[in-house]
């Protein structure tokens, strides 16, 4: 259900990264260096906080697929945000630390996961609170491989095919300096905001053609991912839910 939803995330952001290419100090690095230094600077963070837009086609319709994301997580696994999905689809925010997931969807997120009257009841029943559990659970576990900043990164690492890179003039992104590196990455057209300062850090990618519009942004690189957790007050069992879906 939620891990359904929820595993696709971290692998399909990684599309937007360009290929790795061999790199060189210099005091005017080309595009090309700029995006291969950010590249391994991203593949080197401790953690870092990733913002999805996902404005391509069959995504606002979808209440599988999610329209935006906003995520902080680590390479320890840990992670902590919110992720809206398309279509009325609703949203569900996440916590994870260790091997243990905190999920709280909204009404919207149940009705649409859960179809029919069992929707309404699990929504009323599971209101304001987090469904607790561990990755070992089967309803919990697609959330192990969403958290965890190492497949995302290895995923960045084995991007395939090839790019020709063109540096832009010096913008802003968010208050920050950078320089985009325009390019054409599987047919649609890919940009990335790379800081005009060294360490060259990656601030934004977005990937726009006819049926697919995305932006990406990163932030907070090597920043602590929040170890707030809900406390037991606020929190369920998953044991409640899976016996609430075996119930109809």
């Amino acid at each position: 259900m939620a891990a359904r939803a929820l595993v696709p995330v971290a692998l399909g952001a990684a599309l937007l990264l360009a290929p790795a290419l061999p790199v060189a100090a210099a005091e005017d690095p080309t595009a090309r260096e700029l995006a291969d230094e950010a590249e391994r600077n991203l593949r080197d963070a401790e953690s870092v906080r990733l913002r999805l837009t996902d404005r391509s086609e069959g995504t606002e319709t979808s209440t599988t697929q999610p329209t935006s994301m906003d995520l902080a997580l680590d390479r320890s696994g840990n992670c902590a945000g919110t992720m809206e999905m398309g279509s009325d689809g609703g949203s569900v925010e996440i916590v994870k630390r260790g091997d243990e997931v905190w999920l709280k969807p909204d009404t919207a997120f149940w009705k649409a996961q859960v179809p029919g009257d069992q929707g309404d009841a699990v929504a009323e029943l599971f209101d304001g609170r987090y469904i607790h559990g561990s990755t070992d659970d089967a309803l919990l576990k697609g959330m192990a491989d969403t958290c965890d900043l190492r497949n995302f990164q290895r995923e960045a690492d084995s991007s395939p095919g090839s790019a020709s890179l063109r540096k832009g003039e010096e913008t802003t992104r968010d208050g920050t300096e950078v320089v985009p590196l325009t390019g054409e990455v599987d047919g649609a057209r890919t940009t990335l905001y790379v800081t005009a300062d060294s360490p060259h850090l990656l601030v934004e990618a977005t990937q726009r053609d006819q049926d697919t519009d995305v932006r990406l942004r990163f932030s907070e690189y090597d920043e602590p991912v929040p170890t707030r957790t809900p406390s037991a007050d606020d929190s369920v069992d998953v044991g409640r839910l899976q016996e609430e879906l075996q119930s109809v």
